[in-house]
Formats: C-alpha cells, structure tokens, sequence
C-alpha cells in the first residue's frame, strides 16, 4: 500500500468505507435521490441495483465526495463527504460505464499517461506492478484501440488501481463485455476485497447481484431494501410458484389480477407466479392452471424480487413532469 494510503488508513480508523445519512438531491423538479441512507463495511463488494434512471449513479457520486448534496451528511473512509472531499478524492478509484482510454496509446503508454495525472513519483513501478496484477503484462505494447470490450475492461480497471485506492465505486463496470469477461472482472474484485478494498458496484445483472456480499436495491431515488441476497429477498415475503406446460403466455394473462397473483414472468420455458399470500395464490393456480400443466412451489429468486418491486415504485421523472403541467 502507498504512504498516502497508509497514512489515510492509520489517520482516519473507520470500520465502515461509507456511513451515510440522509442524503438528498434534486435537479429541477426531478428528486433524483430520496433520503438515501446507506452503509459499507471496508473490504465489502457492495451491490448497487435498480432501473435506469434511479439515481444510482447520482448517490455514488454523493457518497464519495463527488458531489454535494442538497441535504444529509455521512463519512467516506472516515473523511467527512461535505468538508473532506478533496481527501476522499485522493483515496478512491472511480470506473465509469464509458472506459477510460486512449485509443491511439499502448495499455502501457495509457497507463504511463494515468500515472503522470495522479502525480506518482514511482510511475514505472506501479505501471508495471498494474500490468502484473491484472493480466495485461503480455500485452502492454498493443494499442488499446485493438483491445475487445474484456482487455478494455482490464485496462480500465489497471488505471483505476494506480493509486492504490482504498474504495473503488464502479458504475456498470461489465456492461456489454462477454460473460468469460464478466467472470473473470468478478473474480478479480473479489481477489481486490480480499486484500481490504472495499468495492461499492452498480450493476443490472443477477448473476453479479449474487455475488456481492451485500446488495442495495434503488427505485427513481428511493431505497427500497438492503442486505444480503437472502435478507433481500426474504424481506419482500414473496410466494413463487413455477408453472410448466403449454400455453404459458395465455395463462399468464388469465392470471392478471387473480387473487393472490401480484406479478406473472418468463423463466425459459417456465412462468415464475409471484404473490405475497401463498394461499390464495395456490388457490387461484389450482382453479387455473388446467391439465398439461405442472405447478409447483419453487424459491423466490433475487430477480423475482428485483421485478416486483421495480413494478411497484414510483416513477420521480414522470411525477416531476406531473407536477410541472400542474397550474398554479
């Protein structure tokens, strides 16, 4: 770990990376993040999920400094994020859904060029201990232009650890790379936890939802659970029952608004029922359901979950717009 680092660590002793509380913020009439109070523990992979437009990428930017909020206070590695922004700033690596690169440079030129922003008086050595850590060592003189969405991905990350961060915030770090790609980003992260980095993630697959250690679920700036995956999904006390058989899109839609169905979705070559009363549920299955099929009570998954309470939450955009047309 760099002087900088240590220094910061053994100055500022939190055991949380992020203790925030409160925290508001308005564009216009749209309030884009709703008293967003939130917690994560150092060397924690910490899930950040919720439909576009949710002020996710609003409340990252918040909880570390980069932005000033309306309203709320909290600390991001024991530095305050109203009064210490600047010291926070110096301590977190930030990777934005567009990787950064120069297409025209080397992964080793690009991160050279990194190193010389960051000011690092031993650049070589921490491009080359980058270059080591994350695989691209074989491929330092490629242009990063060349690179597929996996490499960029790498070299992104590479710059991003430079400094040798104690928090990294990634905003939808695996977008459009290839599942191979994804896996290995993962096992890396975890690799990086491992070491007491702690990793605050937004992410919109299930399979990386999975495999933070604990998930936040955001809906148009409202915080809506948070916990591990198993907290998560039993908070909603959701019923699932799995049909399988003919005539599936039919049913799904003689099962709007039948008692105990609050939500019908596609599962492959199955439709997932879900509905907090499991009886009037399985009543109305049993009624409905019909020869040729099968039913059968199954596990509400974390993407069950997810979909039910997207569905349910309030649009702020199209309230503001609402409100907006509203004479006065």
């Amino acid at each position: 770990m760099s002087t900088t680092a240590s220094t910061a660590t053994n100055s500022r002793p939190a055991e949380l990376a992020i203790d925030v509380r409160g925290l508001n913020k308005h564009f216009g009439d749209k309030h884009v993040v709703n008293d967003l109070s939130l917690q994560v523990a150092r060397g924690e992979i910490f899930g950040f999920l919720g439909p576009n437009g949710s002020g996710k990428t609003t409340s990252i930017r918040m909880m570390c400094g980069l932005l000033t909020p309306d309203s709320g206070q909290g600390t991001c590695l024991g530095y305050d994020i109203l009064a210490e922004s600047d010291e926070i700033k110096r301590r977190v690596g930030y990777m934005t859904q567009k990787f950064s690169y120069w297409d025209d440079l080397s992964i080793r030129e690009n991160l050279d060029f990194v190193a010389r922003m960051y000011g690092m008086p031993n650049r070589r050595e921490a491009v080359d201990r980058a270059l080591e850590d994350l695989g691209l060592a074989t491929r330092s003189t490629q242009l990063a232009g060349s690179l597929s969405g996996g490499w960029k991905q790498r070299l992104a990350l590479a710059a991003c650890l430079l400094h040798e961060p104690e928090l990294l915030l990634l905003d939808e770090p695996t977008a459009g790379v290839d599942p191979k790609a994804r896996r290995d980003f993962w096992e890396q992260l975890h690799q990086l936890a491992a070491r007491g980095i702690s990793v605050l993630v937004s992410t919109h697959y299930m399979d990386e939802a999975e495999r933070c250690h604990k998930l936040a679920y955001i809906a148009y700036g409202k915080l809506l659970a948070q916990g591990t995956a198993d907290e998560v999904v039993a908070s909603q006390q959701l019923a699932t029952w799995s049909v399988e058989g003919d005539d599936l899109a039919e049913l799904s839609a003689q099962l709007q608004g039948a008692p105990g169905v609050e939500q019908t979705v596609a599962f492959g070559t199955a439709l997932h029922v879900t509905g907090r009363d499991a009886q009037a549920l399985g009543d109305t299955l049993s009624r409905l359901a019909g020869p040729g099929r099968r039913v059968a009570q199954t596990q509400t998954s974390l993407e069950d979950v997810f979909i039910h309470m997207m569905s349910r939450a309030e649009d702020n955009m199209g309230t503001a717009t609402k409100k907006a047309k509203e004479p006065k």
